[in-house]
This record gives structure tokens, C-alpha cells and sequence, in this order.
């Protein structure tokens, strides 16, 4: 086992950031924490890391009991969100820093320097400051000085939510691939949905101090466990029963009336009435690459967001107040105690 946290608890003051939190995260899997703020999901970081002590439970790093140890006899390499780089060091002395603090000769830090730099793509910049790098480039000197020092767990707190979207998913795709070759237990803190889909083995979904699911990026987006997950991994309509003809519409217990939730892919647009379809005003049309999202009023006044391709419909001549007719292909219901 990589990590094992057990009924862990951590409350600041009145507020109660990780509630009663379990979690086992296999050796060598990229694990992503993933929730909105205030989940719990950087404090539970930072409990694994020894940078906030627990008020209960145990945690295990290696199957070794970490819970009353320190950060350093942790053995776990933190990277933070703002690169944390030391501004009078160069590349080469900031990846060096962990290992100078360790002892290690001076060959040996050159040697694994120079490893690490042309590990994460750097090589030849080892001379430069901080100030003369990118932030993607510097998001890399901070992983690079986490792993120089061969951590038992890398721990990454929202790593790229400094950066433009472009260098983001470049690092996203980077990372992955660092670690298919380094095999590292890896746990990444992130609120951003995709990132938690292109990188992670597993999410973890967190709200209000607790976990709601936990499954692969398939199983969270494809089998909810609950209208939050649904709500939070992916972009859903809420709509009452009986709003949107559904194709494959969820059974539930008689005299239940309950809410529908549709993903805006689900939802068939077309230009003509056709059987089983209910008329929809277009209220704005959005083009978003590949596909077009389509905001849609009903009749009752319902909100209906469909997500269509370019080729499915004539979205040239679309304007907004144009009357189409909309269905869904199927749907989900919670039990009736759930609410989003």
C-alpha cells in the first residue's frame, strides 16, 4: 500500500475540514483529491505530509505508520501551487537544495541534478534564475527538486492553477508521462475537472470535509454516486420529471416524483418537430471548437443546456429566439433524500 489514511479528522477552530476521512491509495497510482474550496481536499494533503498535525486517526505512508512523524522522516517530496523557488538560486541549485541539506557529495548532486533536469525536459537551463524561466518551466524545477531527493510519495497541491490554460494541459500530459516512467505513489490536489481526468488513475471526490466517491475518471463521470458528483464532475441539467421527453428515463418508486439529471450530451437537438421531441426557444448558441452548446428555454420555462455537434445541426443559420425541438436520449434520479 502506498498511503493509507484511517477515520482521520482535522477541525480549525468551529470549521471541521476533513471529517472521518478512509482512504487507501495503491503503490505507484496517480491519485487525484478533487473538490470545490473548503472540500478538505488540501488539508488532507497536507495532513499526509505531516504539514498539519491530526486531531485523530492514523495515517501510513509504505506501510509504515506516519502519524506522529515528522515532515522530513516522511520522506515525501510537496510541490506547491506558487513553485516556492528559492529566487537567488539558480536551476540547478534549486534542485540540488534537498540533497545539500542531506549531505550528499558533490558528484552525486551533479550527477542526479543533471538526471532530473533532463528528466523533466530542462537540460542546458541549469545556469538560469527563476526570474528567466516560464511558469511552466518553473513548475518543473519545483518537481524536479521534489524528486531529487527519491521522496516515498510525491504530494502535489494544485500545481498548474497558476498558469494559462495552454501550459496547463501541456504540464497535465507532461506529468502523466513522468509518471508512467517513474512509477512514484502520486496524489495531485486539483478543483479543475479535467485535470482530474487526463491524469489520474483514480479521483477522489471530496465536498464538505468527506468523501462522496471514489473510482476511476469513468466510473465518476459515467456512475455518479450522488447529485453532488454529478453536479461537480461535468456539466448537468436539473430538471423536475416530466420536463424533457427522456429516451431511457430512470424508474422510481411510485408516487416519487424526484429530479431528472441530463447531461447536455444526452440532449438530441432538431430543427423540425419529430415524435417524442417538446419545443424549445434558443436563447444563446456557443461555439466551443469541435461542438456548439446550445441554451435552450421550454415552454414551462426550464433551462436546457445541449451539447451538439457542428456536422448535427445548421448552426449557420441559427439565431437566438429560433423555435427547435429537443428530447433526451436518457437520464439519471437520485433517491429523493439527496439533494444538489
Amino acid at each position: 500500500m502506498g498511503i493509507r489514511v484511517a477515520n482521520v479528522c482535522k477541525q480549525f477552530g468551529d470549521f471541521r475540514a476533513v471529517d472521518d476521512v478512509t482512504l487507501d491509495i495503491d503503490s505507484g497510482s496517480l491519485v487525484a483529491l478533487l473538490g470545490p474550496s473548503g472540500s478538505g481536499k488540501s488539508t488532507l494533503l497536507r495532513l499526509i505530509a505531516g504539514l498539519e498535525d491530526v486531531d485523530s486517526g492514523r495515517i501510513w505512508i509504505t506501510g509504515e505508520e506516519a502519524t506522529g512523524r515528522s515532515v522530513q522522516a516522511r520522506q515525501v517530496g510537496f510541490v506547491f501551487q506558487h513553485f516556492a523557488l528559492f529566487k537567488h538560486r539558480s536551476v540547478r541549485r534549486n534542485v540540488a537544495f534537498g540533497l545539500e541539506l542531506r549531505g550528499w557529495k558533490k558528484e552525486a548532486i551533479r550527477r542526479r541534478v543533471d538526471e532530473l533536469l533532463d528528466l523533466v525536459q530542462l537540460k542546458g537551463y541549469g545556469h538560469r534564475y527563476p526570474s528567466q524561466l516560464s511558469g511552466g518551466q518553473r513548475q518543473r524545477v519545483a518537481l524536479a527538486r521534489a524528486l531529487a531527493v527519491q521522496p516515498r510519495v510525491l504530494l502535489l497541491d494544485e500545481p498548474f492553477s497558476a498558469l494559462d490554460a495552454k501550459v496547463r494541459k501541456e504540464l497535465r500530459a507532461w506529468l502523466r508521462n513522468l509518471h508512467d516512467e517513474m512509477h512514484v505513489t502520486t496524489v495531485i490536489v486539483t478543483h479543475d475537472q479535467e485535470e482530474a481526468m487526463e491524469v489520474a488513475d483514480r479521483i477522489v471526490v471530496m465536498n464538505e470535509g468527506r468523501i462522496e466517491q471514489i473510482g476511476s475518471p469513468a466510473e465518476i463521470y459515467d456512475h455518479p454516486a450522488s447529485p453532488f458528483v454529478m453536479g461537480f464532475v461535468g456539466a448537468v441539467n436539473v430538471l423536475p420529471r416530466g420536463a424533457l421527453p427522456v429516451g431511457r428515463e430512470p424508474v422510481l418508486p411510485a408516487g416519487e416524483e424526484g429530479q431528472l439529471f441530463i447531461r447536455p450530451h444526452h440532449v438530441e437537438v432538431h430543427a423540425e418537430p419529430l415524435p417524442g421531441t417538446v419545443p424549445a426557444r434558443l436563447r444563446r448558441l456557443t461555439h466551443m471548437g469541435r461542438d456548439l452548446q446550445a441554451e435552450l428555454v421550454l415552454d414551462n420555462g426550464e433551462t436546457v443546456l445541449a451539447q451538439v455537434s457542428r456536422e448535427g445541426i445548421d448552426h449557420g443559420s441559427l439565431r437566438p429566439g429560433d423555435t427547435l425541438h429537443v428530447a433526451s436520449r436518457q437520464a439519471r434520479s437520485f433517491e429523493p433524500d439527496y439533494a444538489i
